[in-house]
């Protein structure tokens, strides 16, 4: 999957579309959504920080810093703009970051509580969507060429049903 500055390398418009719309409030601002351990998703405002190098958030010790740990997928959609009905939503997957340096410059910069049990996490790009609901507009989606696609499901045999009386009578 592609680091942020590789999404914008790649495609400079939609990357600074999509970095304006979570930024539009000022700090960043957005919905993030995660996998549960059961499978379903779980949906949290969060505020992303885009940089030239990445796109990252710092997490708390919540059930979606567990998600993450554990299946790293995610979802962010940018929160929904006043005067328009753009969209924007990122998928891929997050992973902590390690660096020191990276850690110390982002907190500091972006002043996170140092008391607080947060974790930082860099998100790497599968796929970008920015959606302008306009007269024929359609939406502009960008994948990773790298990503690893999922293997198609396997064809169900399909059974000629009885009709739902036949059931009944039977």
């Amino acid at each position: 999957m592609a680091t942020w500055s590789e999404f914008a390398a790649a495609t400079p418009w939609l990357a600074s579309s999509i970095r304006a719309l979570l930024h539009q409030y000022g700090p960043g601002a957005g919905y993030l959504a995660t996998v549960r351990a059961d499978g379903s998703p779980r949906l949290h405002p969060v505020s992303p920080i885009v940089t030239d190098e990445g796109l990252y958030c710092f997490i708390l010790d919540t059930p979606k810093r567990r998600d993450l740990d554990r299946d790293g997928r995610y979802a962010l959609h940018a929160y929904p703009a006043e005067d328009s009905d753009v969209e924007a939503c990122l998928t891929g997957r997050a992973h902590p970051v390690t660096s020191p340096v990276t850690v110390d410059h982002l907190a500091r910069t972006h002043r996170a509580a140092p008391l607080a049990d947060w974790r930082l996490y860099e998100f790497a790009i599968e796929t970008a969507l920015l959606h302008r609901h306009e007269p024929d507009t359609l939406p502009v989606l960008w994948r990773d060429r790298r990503a690893v696609r999922p293997e198609p499901a396997p064809a169900v045999e399909r059974r000629a049903l009885r009709p739902y009386l036949q059931l009944l009578a039977a």
